[in-house]
């Protein structure tokens, strides 16, 4: 997650917390096993929801069912909509004891269910449901021993559940969560577990059973695809797996902006591709706008942090700042604390541009909007951008830089000019202005220096953003394609075309020059 921006909203769990005591459950008593989900059909019809994100519906929909359904399963299904309002804004911890109080409430009638009928699968399903709500939360808290204390009935209530239903498939991703994490968890837990005599994982199996919830399930095989991206995305290092369990449950739910903001987090973290990020988190924006989207102010509100972050992280920082100043100006209730991370990112923008008066009323703004408890520990931040002072020169060339080349966008190229030349002139290793001053040359017919910037963009380190990259490397090449040299021409298309980050478009104009000078 990416410190500063909206990708620190959301906190994803690592389901360690399910390496806990696992206690023995009695036999079931004499008598037939009774299987499946009572009003299974109509309970799903509520989790569709949730996972769209729209609660309200939710509540009416599970109102209707409940009745028909156990008392029991519609507390839990509640509950567990309850906890995905407080997931989408974790930093928020007024509805905490509301939250707590009722899950543990739910626990509690769970468990005189599962004593009163030991043989009914659907009891111990949803009393492990149930006590799963209870260790995410903990989990996210951070409170690791509650979580534990929890954890040690999850394992051993839905495995009995199967025991008395083996085509039970929703009880199967608990399960596999607890087989996938035993067997990946650190020494430290091992040995934990071995003191404990806890039982052991095995992953693959434990990647087996989450995929049968994914694909056989009929409540849960939303949950199972969401932690099957964690699982690829954090323990597997296959982000694109990852993404496209996402882009499936964004096809499935379109109206919930946290598979969106998911989506843009995995370009930006897990792919370094930030044209894709900016796209996913412009998309906040505009489906919000356009009422597309469930919490239409959060995901507005990520959308353009998000956005803030891609430009700025693009040296777009002007732009940047637009996107941190409606967040300010629309003074949002949501996310918990997004005014004064705003107003910090507006002041590490304003000092990377030189203005250091402006930087510094930035800073002080957001200590005074920080909420009490500073989840996102705004107050200290804020005091440390106030007690550095930025390095003169490479805010100045930052500053000349963009100035250059928005009169370069402007067609305006005797404005840009002196911009430009002045600040390679005082960062002469910087590629983003070197790309920035060798697309004016080109423009100008000045070949060998477009060539000489566009080369130096590509060679210097820290390399300037991929995008930037790939584009020098492609204009590069059309310069030698137009001398004749078709061979360097196409060694600079190929390495523009395999450039991780790059926009797509300058990935594909590099592919269809690379093909075209090998014909």
């Amino acid at each position: 997650m990416t410190p500063g921006g909206p990708a620190r909203w959301v906190v994803l769990s690592s389901g360690l917390v399910l390496l806990a005591l696992i206690v023995p459950v009695p036999p079931s008593a004499a008598g037939a096993p009774v299987r499946g989900l009572t009003e299974g059909l109509a309970l799903s019809r509520v989790y569709e929801l949730v996972y769209d994100a729209d609660f309200a519906a939710a509540d009416a929909e599970l109102t209707r069912a409940c009745g028909p359904a156990p008392d029991q399963a519609c507390d839990v299904i509640g509950a567990a909509a309850l906890w995905w309002r407080l997931y989408f804004d974790l930093d928020d911890r007024r509805g905490d004891q509301v939250f707590l109080s009722r899950i543990t409430r739910v626990i509690e009638r769970g468990e005189q269910w599962v004593a009163r009928e030991p043989e009914r699968a659907e009891a111990w399903f949803y009393l492990g449901a149930a006590y799963g709500s209870r260790v995410q939360f903990h989990a996210q808290r951070n409170e690791f021993l509650a979580a534990a204390r929890d954890g040690k009935r999850i394992k051993v209530s839905l495995e009995r559940a199967l025991v008395l239903d083996p085509a039970l498939y929703d009880a199967n991703v608990g399960v596999g969560l607890y087989q996938y994490y035993a067997d990946i968890a650190p020494a430290v837990l091992k040995l934990l577990r071995w003191l404990m005599n806890l039982p052991g994982g095995d992953k693959v199996q434990g990647l087996q059973r989450i995929v049968r919830t994914r694909d056989q399930g009929l409540l849960l095989r939303s949950e199972a695809a969401y932690q099957l991206h964690l699982i690829h995305l954090r323990y597997e290092h296959q982000p694109d797996r990852a993404l496209a369990l996402l882009d499936e449950l964004h096809a499935r739910y379109p109206h919930n902006p946290l598979l969106l903001l998911n989506i843009a987090q995995v370009h930006d973290v897990y792919r370094s591709d930030r044209p894709a990020a900016l796209a996913a988190y412009r998309r906040l924006v505009d489906r919000a706008r356009t009422g597309q989207l469930r919490e239409p102010e959060l995901a507005e509100t990520w959308g353009h942090l998000g956005t803030a972050a891609q430009l700025d992280a693009l040296a777009e920082t002007d732009r940047a700042l637009d996107e941190l100043r409606i967040v300010v100006a629309a003074r949002p209730r949501a996310p918990y604390g997004a005014i004064a991370q705003a107003q910090l990112d507006m002041g590490r923008a304003l000092d990377r541009l030189g203005l250091r008066t402006e930087a510094r009323a930035a800073y002080t703004a957001a200590q005074t909007s920080a909420p009490p408890d500073d989840p996102r520990h705004i107050r200290s931040r804020a005091r440390e951008g106030l007690s550095r002072t930025p390095d003169q020169t490479t805010s100045e060339a930052f500053r000349l830089s963009i100035e250059g080349w928005r009169a370069f966008e402007r067609g305006d190229l005797a404005a840009a000019s002196p911009l430009l030349d002045r600040a390679v002139l005082l960062r002469p290793d910087d590629g983003v202005h070197r790309y920035r001053r060798g697309r004016l040359a080109a423009a100008r017919q000045d070949r060998p220096r477009a060539i000489a910037d566009f080369e130096r963009a590509f060679r210097v380190r820290p390399s300037p953003p991929a995008p930037l990259v790939a584009a020098s490397f492609l204009e590069c090449g059309r310069l030698y394609e137009a001398q004749g040299d078709r061979t360097r021409a196409a060694s600079l298309y190929g390495s523009a075309s395999r450039v991780r980050g790059a926009d797509p478009s300058t990935r594909e104009a590099a592919q269809l020059a690379l093909a075209r000078v090998k014909q």
